[in-house]
C-alpha cells in the first residue's frame, strides 16, 4: 500500500476509520454494483450516462477503501489514559484561554486523519499542537497566525 510510516491515532481514530471502511464495503460497493449491474441492462455502455456516472462511483468507493485500509494499516494507537496528565502529550485536551481576548479554547491532541477542529480536534502536526507539546499548566504559549500572533495559557490537562 502508500507507505510505511506509522499515524499516531488514538483509539476514538481508528474505531471511526474501522466502521467507515466497513460501511463502504459492506453498503455502499453493493450499491454501486448493483447500479452498473441495472445502468448495463439500458444497453449501448458508450452513450449511458448512468453507467459511466456508476462506474467513476466505483472507482471512487475503491479509492477510499484503499485509503482507509492503509491508514488502518499504518496506524499506531496511542492510549491517552495511560498518559500523563502533568504535560500536554498527544491524545490530551487542553483547556487554556487566549490572554488578549479573554476567550477560552478546548483542544484535542489527535491526529492529522481524525482532525475536526468543529469538534475541538486539532493534529498533532498543526502550529496549536506544536506550540503545546511538552508544556505543563500554567505555561504560556505564543501561536503564529497570519493574523500576526496569539498568547494562550494553559489552564487544564486531560484525558478523555
Amino acid at each position: 500500500m502508500g507507505n510505511n510510516h506509522k499515524v499516531p491515532m488514538t483509539r476514538e481514530g481508528y474505531e471511526a476509520l474501522k466502521q467507515e471502511l466497513g460501511y463502504l464495503k459492506g453498503v455502499v460497493r453493493p450499491k454501486v454494483i448493483e447500479e452498473i449491474r441495472q445502468a448495463r441492462e439500458h444497453g449501448d455502455l458508450s452513450e449511458n450516462a448512468e453507467y459511466h456516472a456508476a462506474k467513476e462511483k466505483q472507482a471512487h468507493t475503491h479509492a477510499k477503501i484503499y485509503q482507509l485500509e492503509d491508514r488502518l494499516s499504518r496506524a499506531q494507537i496511542i492510549e491517552a489514559q495511560n498518559l500523563a496528565a502533568e504535560k500536554v502529550v498527544f491524545g490530551a485536551v487542553v483547556r487554556m484561554i487566549d490572554l488578549e481576548t479573554g476567550e477560552e479554547k478546548r483542544f484535542k491532541l489527535v491526529g492529522q486523519d481524525e482532525a475536526d477542529a468543529q469538534k475541538g480536534s486539532i493534529s498533532i502536526m498543526s502550529p496549536v499542537a506544536r506550540a503545546l507539546i511538552g508544556r505543563e499548566v500554567d505555561d504560556e504559549i505564543e501561536v503564529r497566525v497570519p493574523k500576526g500572533v496569539i498568547r494562550y495559557q494553559i489552564l487544564e490537562i486531560y484525558s478523555e
